[in-house]
């Protein structure tokens, strides 16, 4: 019994240990790249590894039947021109954070663990060009919020620069 409880703990550390590495507060984080997204607010930084979601294709399918996702992983969708975003979660298996944002990349809202498979409509509100969404609860336990800023080569005229 000891050595499972050892293990526990031991598997436990580990997890914390990688998701300080992935979501470390006060580090420089790498260049802009199409496949990521990096986040910055009082107090902390993440960086997430994305799909694109940029066609109505695309937008469409978003994360349906995904059984789950990794923690650094999410899904960013990019509109032609900003806009109200609204969203279902019709098909999609697993919990999600939507983190929406005008077209400076700054965080508008967020909508906190929508449920799978519901089909309730999900308002991002009026002028949002881009929405990130990460698994359910996440964006809590790092403290994004409104007035966070995203980074991402789609985004034009950014409040937080590529070249930072």
């Amino acid at each position: 019994m000891g050595s499972s409880i050892t293990r526990r703990m031991l598997t436990g550390a580990v997890a914390t240990l990688a998701l300080a590495l992935i979501f470390s507060t006060g580090t420089a984080l790498a260049e802009c790249r199409a496949d990521q997204v990096e986040l910055r607010w009082p107090g902390g930084q993440a960086r997430f590894s994305v799909d694109v979601a940029d066609t109505d294709a695309t937008r469409s399918r978003g994360l349906m039947f995904r059984e789950s996702m990794p923690r650094s992983v999410g899904m960013l969708f990019i509109y032609e021109s900003p806009r109200r975003a609204t969203f279902w979660m019709k098909n999609t298996l697993i919990p999600l954070d939507m983190i929406f944002a005008d077209p400076s990349g700054r965080v508008k809202k967020v909508h906190a663990n929508a449920k799978p498979q519901d089909l309730t409509t999900i308002d991002g509100g009026e002028g949002v060009k881009f929405v990130l969404e990460i698994n359910g609860g996440l964006a809590a336990r790092l403290g994004i919020s409104p007035g966070a800023e995203l980074r991402h080569p789609a985004i034009v005229d950014p409040a937080w620069s590529c070249a930072e």
